[in-house]
């Protein structure tokens, strides 16, 4: 799906990369290979790992609060992102020039996910986008049987691909990794402007969005208000993670993000006028609860993984009827 061939090379367009791959030779992501100009799909029905998270470790706090959501992924990624913590399954095909995974079908999957009672099939840990046909495959039959679909992902996966999509993809939580061109470039081998692109695209299309930033000392913690200020521009009601990062992968001499970083950063958020701003990583701060954006009451208390459903009913502030931005 979504290349197009150019002289025996494939011009693949199935992210914002927009690889030319020669005969033989495979995209950026290392998982898509061209044959005799063909683009074939190296992963399609290879799940590398499944598990059934909680929904706010995606992190979604504004979507079916307290769920569960089958997650699953294939091997690899199509940025290389030096502080990547899933490293060892995203960039495996890069590192050691293997594509490993357990045979899963579309039809597995769904069944795992009502087996397990899950409200939702998260396609995460790596990047749904190169495993797109495994991806929309099993979108289309969780969406027939019921079950919302969640992609978690870097924000590079091209237009049309993303709309053709989108009648099966209910949420997403889309990872704004920094706010230069420069970071991007360096740190994960990509650029920001497609990222910003299709965080319009998503809510264009209707479907759930919410946006997470791991904060890297000397890296990215500079880029906090602007991005406030682009989010709010875009819309006030996305909630926006920030995450604290730990030293991993190429970025090994980091320190840890401070906690005090995290809880400046949520300020920060809301001066700008967003009005739903989360501590991650950092279990027992404020930052993870939700608030009336109303009234200030304590609608969702959160310590972890663990939900507490307060003074909220109904998408609805109790106290003064106030509705809270997402799906519930």
């Amino acid at each position: 799906m979504f290349y197009s061939p150019i002289n025996g090379d494939v011009k693949c367009h199935l992210c914002r990369h927009e690889c030319r791959i020669a005969g033989n030779k495979r995209g950026i992501c290392d998982v898509r290979e061209n044959r005799d100009g063909k683009l074939y799909s190296l992963v399609y029905g290879k799940a590398i790992s499944y598990h059934v998270d909680p929904i706010e470790k995606k992190p979604l706090f504004h979507f079916l609060p307290g769920s569960t959501s089958f997650s699953f992924a294939t091997a690899g990624c199509n940025f290389s992102c030096l502080h990547c913590q899933n490293w060892e399954i995203s960039q495996l095909p890069h590192e050691k020039k293997e594509i490993l995974g357990m045979d899963l079908s579309p039809e597995e999957i769904v069944e795992l996910a009502r087996k397990y009672r899950c409200e939702s099939i998260s396609y995460t840990y790596t990047e749904p986008t190169i495993f797109y046909e495994y991806a929309y495959d099993t979108a289309k039959l969780a969406n027939k049987e019921g079950i919302k679909n969640i992609f978690v992902t870097n924000g590079y996966t091209g237009e049309d691909a993303l709309r053709e999509i989108s009648p099966y993809l209910d949420a997403a939580n889309i990872d704004l990794k920094g706010f230069t061109e420069g970071f991007y470039k360096k740190v994960c081998g990509a650029k920001l402007k497609p990222v910003l692109d299709n965080i319009k695209l998503y809510i264009e299309l209707g479907i759930w969005i919410e946006v997470t930033t791991l904060l890297i000392p000397g890296y990215n913690d500079k880029d906090v208000k602007p991005i406030a200020r682009f989010l709010k521009d875009v819309g006030e009601n996305i909630p926006w993670h920030v995450t604290g990062s730990h030293p991993e992968y190429k970025l090994l001499n980091v320190e840890p993000t401070a906690p005090e970083s995290l809880v400046t950063a949520r300020k920060i958020g809301l001066a700008e006028g967003l009005k739903y701003v989360y501590t991650g990583n950092v279990p027992g701060l404020e930052g993870e609860n939700t608030y009336c954006s109303g009234c200030g009451t304590l609608l969702i208390k959160r310590i972890g993984f663990n939900v507490e459903i307060k003074d909220f009913e109904a998408g609805k502030c109790k106290k003064c009827g106030t509705r809270i931005a997402g799906v519930f």
